[in-house]
């Protein structure tokens, strides 16, 4: 390694003497600063020259501005695309609810969640009402007047309300007979009957009212498991004993 010595340098300072015992002992060189020269213009740039290597200048900070821009241009556009989709299915929103073109946002949704369930519990309320059989086995059982408040039993000394009982199943000869016998045995009288036949399926819809005579309070769920005995027992004396396979239609009535 060559010895720099400059005039503002102090002549055989304490620091080149150890550079030069350091590098006798180890072998080793050293990078100095190259300070700049005193008569030397001073120049804006803050580049430190390192002796026998070029000056390197990195422009990091203008490499980060290039980038900068480009991501939040990708955010924005993002940002973009996602609003109008929102306001797109809003403004679909908007063509299905009346008078809905003054509302705002909160509003609007609040708006669709009651035509919602206005249309499910209307939906509700038809299937109960319809009379054409489905190929589902299924008995329901509920109180005409008492479905909001959730009511098990119906009161007859109070004539509180009416037990709708709804039946679907393959049609049989001895179906309703067993049907009225079980419904006297329960102290229960047939006021209304809407009856539908298509295809070999048949579904009932029967408005049952209290007996005069009957003292108890008449228990929902007991009406409803009555009948399923009923549909079980019927569809399995129906079949030879040899064919007693559940089909899919019966094993609803089966116990399991």
């Amino acid at each position: 390694m060559e010895e720099q010595y400059f005039s503002c340098w102090p002549a055989k300072s304490a620091d080149i003497d150890w550079v030069q015992k350091n590098y006798a002992e180890h072998g080793q060189s050293f990078l100095i600063p190259w300070p700049q020269i005193p008569h030397a213009s001073s120049s804006s740039s803050s580049t430190v020259q390192v002796q026998r290597f070029p000056s390197l200048s990195i422009p990091l900070q203008e490499t980060a501005e290039d980038t900068t821009p480009s991501v939040s241009n990708s955010h924005s556009l993002a940002e973009k695309r996602r609003r109008d989709r929102i306001n797109t299915q809003l403004g679909i929103l908007r063509k299905l609810i009346p008078k809905s073109d003054k509302m705002d946002k909160a509003a609007l949704l609040a708006s669709v969640v009651d035509c919602v369930k206005d249309l499910k519990h209307k939906a509700m309320e038809v299937s109960r009402s319809s009379t054409v059989p489905t190929e589902i086995d299924e008995v329901t059982v509920d109180c005409v007047t008492c479905q909001e408040s959730s009511a098990s039993y119906v009161n007859k000394d109070k004539n509180s309300g009416l037990i709708r009982a709804s039946v679907c199943c393959d049609d049989r000869p001895e179906l309703f007979s067993e049907i009225i016998r079980t419904l006297k045995s329960l102290g229960l009288a047939v006021v209304r009957a809407d009856i539908a036949s298509v295809g070999g399926r048949v579904k009932s819809i029967l408005l049952l009212c209290t007996n005069n005579g009957s003292k108890e309070d008449v228990s929902l769920v007991t009406v409803k498991q009555s009948l399923k005995v009923v549909l079980a027992r019927i569809a399995s004396s129906s079949m030879p004993l040899s064919n007693r396979v559940r089909s899919k239609r019966q094993r609803f009535f089966f116990p399991s």
